[in-house]
């Protein structure tokens, strides 16, 4: 009776070792799996397109939008970047924020390396992020890399349009850029935005032409939409850092905001639209999972052409 009980006692140790063994396969299996889709996403990215219409457009064109590069090279001297870009045939190209990455003592060389090839070939319509802001509002950390990447861009032709717009009437187009104040990017927390806010910083939008608002930070699209902007193209959420399979749903926001109500596509607020880029580099949270970089190109079309 005693061997019996000691044999049993014996077969229900070895089925619970093999359990044990088959959990820590499954286990070591899922996170090498997460570690090659961390690896695989961190280095590639998507082309996405929008098309929109409207009356007030004059001629059918091309934009690609840009945002949130953080200094991220795509193959030697980001040469599988811009031959993506160049494969697109963009009429200009639209910047909306966070090319670099501020840090003390960061290079400045990737940003400027890719804006120069950049408007070698295209307009450039190129408003700040919080990054690009970052270096003017703190010259105690960051020195005068503000003053050295604004007499870079100067050079190279880009005028970055804090609180400006350009009118592009051949096309019908007006492209506001904004650069709204710190206390819009505070962690863990959303700062309301007064109504008059942006009518302040920026005027009121065009009627005439069809507006497009480069506005970072997209936690404000129903104030961007209230102020009139027909469309609003933001990066800033890097789709959530990691991305929640078959949900779809991004994770967390550079703000550290969990599952944020705008990380990544297209938002609508009645007739007016929001294009929101997961950005193309990353920073904070330095990787992305089941979230690959974006390249979007926007096509504007004359209503019924």
């Amino acid at each position: 009776m005693k061997r019996q009980e000691a044999e049993a006692g014996t077969k229900r140790n070895r089925e619970g070792n093999d359990r044990m063994d088959i959990l820590i396969t499954v286990i070591v299996i899922i996170a090498l799996a997460l570690v090659w889709v961390m690896l695989y996403d961190s280095n590639r990215f998507v082309v996405k397109k929008y098309t929109v219409e409207d009356e007030r457009i004059r001629k059918p064109c091309r934009a690609v939008l840009l945002t949130d590069v953080h200094n991220k090279r795509y193959g030697k001297d980001n040469e599988k970047l811009l031959e993506a870009i160049g494969a697109l045939q963009p009429d200009f190209v639209l910047i909306a924020g966070d090319v670099l990455t501020a840090g003390r003592g960061a290079s400045l060389e990737p940003a400027l390396e890719l804006l120069g090839k950049l408007a070698e070939k295209y307009p450039v319509y190129y408003a700040n992020g919080n990054h690009e802001h970052r270096l003017k509002l703190y010259p105690r950390v960051y020195g005068d890399m503000a003053q050295r990447y604004g007499a870079a861009l100067e050079e190279m032709g880009i005028r970055p349009m804090v609180n400006a717009h350009a009118k592009l009437p051949e096309y019908g187009i007006a492209v506001y850029g904004s650069e709204i104040d710190e206390r819009f990017y505070k962690r863990f927390r959303l700062t309301e935005m007064e109504a008059d806010y942006l009518p302040e910083i920026l005027g009121q939008a065009s009627r005439e032409l069809f507006t497009v608002l480069l506005a970072h930070n997209p936690d404000y699209f129903p104030r961007y939409a209230a102020w009139g902007a027909d469309l609003t193209l933001s990066g800033h959420i890097h789709g959530g850092v990691a991305r929640v399979p078959f949900w779809g749903r991004g994770v967390v926001s550079p703000s550290w905001h969990l599952f944020p109500k705008y990380d990544g596509g297209i938002f609508r607020e009645g007739d007016r639209t929001m294009v929101l880029s997961r950005g193309l580099g990353t920073h904070t949270i330095p990787v992305r999972v089941f979230n690959p970089g974006e390249l979007w190109v926007v096509e504007f079309r004359p209503r019924g052409s």
